[in-house]
């Protein structure tokens, strides 16, 4: 969702959204809530940091619970990395109203947090 937030703040954008443990596919809630919003990630896929750790960055951020702790170093050129921690809607349990209801909470927050993150790194010192 993080990545579908940055780059729908700036088209220019490189994003790049990788996992420790990805997953098989996108989560099916994760589509379902951004594309309430005008947000497609039907096309995105999950991806492990692996691919990306030899790689030159101007940010990481790390997003989900122990994420900060356990991320693996980047050996590329790294010049800001960041914690920005939200519960893993994934992990959320009830009826199912309850359980999108986790995804639209989270989903909120990523938005928000990373508006803020945009608009204070990148935002205005274009």
């Amino acid at each position: 969702m993080a990545e579908g937030f940055l780059k729908s703040f700036d088209k220019e954008l490189k994003v790049f959204s990788a996992g420790t443990e990805p997953s098989d596919k996108v989560h099916p809630k994760a589509v379902q809530v951004m594309k309430e919003i005008g947000i497609d990630l039907s096309k995105n896929y999950p991806k492990s940091v692996d691919e990306f750790l030899d790689d030159t960055f101007d940010y990481v951020i790390t997003v989900c619970g122990g994420a900060n702790e356990s991320c693996p170093t980047f050996s590329g050129k790294v010049k800001s990395r960041s914690h920005i921690g939200f519960d893993d809607p994934a992990d959320a349990t009830g009826m199912e109203e309850e359980i999108l209801g986790e995804f639209v909470r989270i989903r909120d927050e990523i938005r928000h947090d990373f508006r803020e993150f945009y608009n204070y790194n990148i935002d205005q010192h274009k």
